[in-house]
Formats: C-alpha cells, structure tokens, sequence
C-alpha cells in the first residue's frame, strides 16, 4: 500500500494560514486535515472535533504523559498538540495529510517524520499582519499586541522550512500551495509505486 505525504503548513498569527488550508482542503479531497487538540476557548463558530478538539488542561496533559502527541506547543498562554495515531492511520489509508501548526510542532514533527514536507507562510508586512488581526474581531487589542510581540520571533523560524510563501494575494498564494502538494506527488519513487502496473508493461 502507498503511503500518503505528510504537509507541514506554518504561519506567525494572522498571515492567512488557516484561510488557505480551507481553500485548499475545498480544491483538493484527497487531502485531509489533522484535527489538534487544544486547551485554548473555543470561538464563536468554532466546532469541537471540525476546528480542534477543545479539552481541558488536566486532560491535554494526560493525553501528553500517555505519549499521544508527536508534537505539542505551549503557545499565547494555551496548550497545542497532534495525534500521532490518528496521523498515522490517514497517511496508511493513502491520504495526504496537512498539520496547521506552528513552527515548534513543525520542529518536533520533523524528528519523527524526516520526509514531511515543511511551507512556511509570510504576511506581505507587518502592517498588514496587524490588520489583518485587528480585522478578525476575535481577540482583544491586548491580545493583538501580544501576537505582534512575537511574530517577528516566529518568522525567524522560516530559514528552517522546505517551501516558503508569501500571502499577498490570496488566490497566488494558495497557487502555491497547489504546486508544492502537486510536485510531491509527481516524485519518481511515488509514481513508480503508483504505477508499477503500467510500468511493467512499459518496460
């Protein structure tokens, strides 16, 4: 059985990322979304088990004591964390699956699946970083500030991905997305396997 590719998507607060993984989940059903767990509110429109799995701290902590996790983050006072279970059960069933973390996750993912492949989205500015935060109207103007404290930080974190994007134009930038999913399934060893059928007919 092929295996499915594993994508990391990774953004500072407010660049887009979350946007562009639902466009990109619209355009492609062969990719599916790994669901985190998260110990932060939910928010107005939000869903349990759609958007996060929203638990409590006590119960994030023992999924993490468990060894549930391969990846978990303490970011913006909450608690983040990536079912290795479920990611393995999709990636053997042949999806391709996307992780929407951050770049600590991203980090830690890297070490016990070296050949995920890593996108890092930049926002045009600053500037319009912070508009586009102040433009949710989900987060207080203390919150915001709080964000734009530490995305400089974030995005220093860049250098260490496979693919970078910039999010000016939305419709450019989930083109991109496209392509990088795109070329990794065209990747000779996938195709081979794919294929292997029409390849010994071939040769």
């Amino acid at each position: 059985m092929i295996s499915g590719n594993l994508f990391i998507i990774t953004a500072a607060s407010g660049a887009g990322k979350t946007s562009l993984v639902k466009a990109l989940l619209e355009k492609d059903q062969h990719i599916k979304l790994s669901i985190s767990h998260t110990t932060r509110p939910q928010r107005p429109g939000e869903e349990n088990g759609v958007h996060y799995h929203f638990v409590k701290d006590a119960g994030f902590l023992a999924l993490l004591e468990a060894g549930d996790f391969i990846e978990s983050a303490f970011v913006h006072g909450a608690r983040y964390g990536t079912s290795q279970s479920t990611v393995n059960a999709a990636l053997a069933a042949g999806n391709d699956v996307v992780l929407e973390i951050d770049w600590q996750g991203a980090e830690q993912v890297k070490k016990t699946y070296p050949d995920a492949i890593s996108i890092f989205i930049l926002p045009p500015s600053l500037e319009a970083l912070e508009e586009r935060l102040s433009n949710r109207g989900q987060d207080s103007a203390e919150v915001i500030a709080k964000r734009m404290a530490v995305a400089d930080a974030e995005m220093r974190h860049v250098v260490a991905f496979d693919y970078v994007t910039i999010n000016d134009k939305f419709d450019d930038a989930l083109q991109d997305l496209i392509a990088v999913i795109q070329s990794q399934r065209l990747k000779s060893k996938i195709q081979l396997q794919r294929h292997s059928a029409l390849l010994q007919k071939l040769i």
